[in-house]
Parts: structure tokens; C-alpha cells; sequence
């Protein structure tokens, strides 16, 4: 028993240092002394003060949290009505209103953001009013997250007993207080998975919000992606460091929260 153990351990390391290594090197060398090339020079923190300096960043992380939390919000709300709407309600064609929920995630990103340019250039010649900016990036981004979150969330609702639903019914409760005292809290762990994933998709979104965007909208990746093609340098990896330490930051704490949930 040993040995198939031993080479498990062996798969899941060489596994590990696939996936973690290149972020590894990013995060040490934001802490090269050298401005270029791949050497190391010594040790320093001066392109994290460099970088809180940088107003151009400091304008893209405003912007990619705007548009990630409040496309989160609204994907959130819809992706749980529809999940639950598909899984609890019968209408005609819902079927196809299931088939076309994965459509947009099969999707290739470059075919949604043309397809979302077109729309919101026709949009803006017959109504006007509508330039690119952060509204266009939020309605994009809630565009390709609602099905994440309805996929999710259905199932989650998927493993539901639905006898705790009738019982509270005969209980005396009408719809919505079963959905807010019964069901909502049993999917809630669905939810914030959706939320997670939602968010996680808004924040590292590039080719969507390329084509989405406008002036003074410019969001991290775009960002970093209009840096980079000047030459990689250490402010732009003190900037991913900065990044992958938020993703880390969120992933423990809403793992925290639904530990939380379970005990209590």
C-alpha cells in the first residue's frame, strides 16, 4: 500500500508545481532590485510604493472592483432566480431555456465580446446615450456570469429534499416566506459559490472588457495587458502579486464563512 501512496504523492506534487509555480516566480521577482531582464539583483519593496504612486493603477483597481461587485450583485440575484425558476417551475420550452443556459459558457469569449460590441453599437445609433464606459463593462460581465450562477445554484437545488418545502406550506407559510426561511438558507452555500464564481470571472476578465470598455474604464487586466506589451517589469508583478493575494484572501474567507454556516 505504501508504494501506490508514494506515487500519488509524487503525481500531486509535480501537479502542485505545475499550477503554482509560475505564480511563485511572479511573486519573488516583484521583488527584484532590477528593472529588466530576468536576473536577480537583490531584494526590494520599492515597486509596491511605486506602484500605490501609480494613478493609472490605482484608477484600474478602482474600476475592476466597481465593475466586479456590482456585477456580482446583479448576476447574483438573477442567476438564483432563474436557477431556482428552471428547477421548481415547469413552462413550455424549458427544455430549450436549459439548453440555451449553457450556451454562453461553452462560448468562446471573443465571439461574446464581438457580439456585445455589435450590440451596443446598434443600441447607441437607434437610442443614443449609450457610450462605452462602466456601465457597458457591468452589463457585459452580468451578461457571462448569470449562467454561472443559475448552473450553480440549480444544482445546489438539484440535492434538495423537496418535502421540506411542502412542509412548510402545510405548515401555514406562503411562497416567498418558503423561499426565505426554508429554501434560501439550504441553497445559500449554491449562492455563494455563484458569487465566488461570478466575481472570480469579472475580475480576471480581459477580452470582454477590451472590447467593452471605454475611456476611463480601463480595468486591471486591460491594464497590465497594455503594460506588458512594453516589456514585463516588477511593478507589473508587484501588481499580480497584489491580485493573486486578494484571490487568495477571498477564497479563505468565504471558505471560512460557509465552515461557519455548518456549525451553526
Amino acid at each position: 500500500m505504501k508504494q501506490p501512496n508514494l506515487i500519488l504523492r509524487l503525481i500531486a506534487t509535480v501537479l502542485y508545481l505545475f499550477l503554482y509555480a509560475p505564480l511563485a516566480v511572479v511573486i519573488v521577482y516583484s521583488f527584484n532590485t532590477a528593472r529588466f531582464g530576468a536576473g536577480w539583483h537583490g531584494f526590494t519593496t520599492q515597486w509596491y510604493a511605486t506602484l500605490w504612486a501609480n494613478d493609472q493603477a490605482l484608477a484600474a483597481t478602482k474600476n475592476t472592483l466597481i465593475v466586479g461587485v456590482a456585477s456580482t450583485v446583479i448576476a447574483t440575484l438573477v442567476g438564483t432566480l432563474l436557477g431556482y425558476g428552471l428547477n421548481r417551475f415547469q413552462f413550455p420550452g424549458q427544455r430549450w431555456f436549459q439548453w440555451f443556459l449553457y450556451v454562453p459558457v461553452f462560448l468562446p469569449d471573443i465571439v461574446l465580446a464581438v457580439a456585445l460590441l455589435l450590440f451596443y453599437t446598434l443600441a447607441q445609433k437607434c437610442f443614443g446615450g449609450l457610450e462605452r464606459g462602466l456601465l457597458t463593462l457591468i452589463l457585459a460581465h452580468v451578461t457571462f456570469q448569470i449562467p454561472f450562477v443559475a448552473i450553480v445554484v440549480r444544482s445546489r437545488l438539484v440535492g434538495l429534499d423537496p418535502a421540506l418545502e411542502e412542509a412548510a406550506g402545510d405548515l401555514g407559510a406562503n411562497a416567498w416566506q418558503t423561499f426565505r426561511w426554508v429554501t434560501l438558507p439550504l441553497i445559500f452555500p449554491g449562492v455563494l459559490a455563484g458569487a465566488m464564481l461570478a466575481f472570480t470571472l469579472s475580475l480576471d476578465d480581459f477580452v470582454v472588457s477590451f472590447f467593452t470598455s471605454g475611456p476611463g474604464s480601463t480595468t486591471l487586466p486591460i491594464l497590465i495587458y497594455s503594460s506588458v506589451k512594453r516589456g514585463i517589469t516588477p511593478d507589473i508583478n508587484a501588481l499580480s502579486t497584489l491580485i493573486v493575494l486578494a484571490s487568495v484572501t477571498g477564497t479563505l474567507l468565504i471558505t471560512w464563512l460557509q465552515r461557519s454556516r455548518k456549525t451553526t
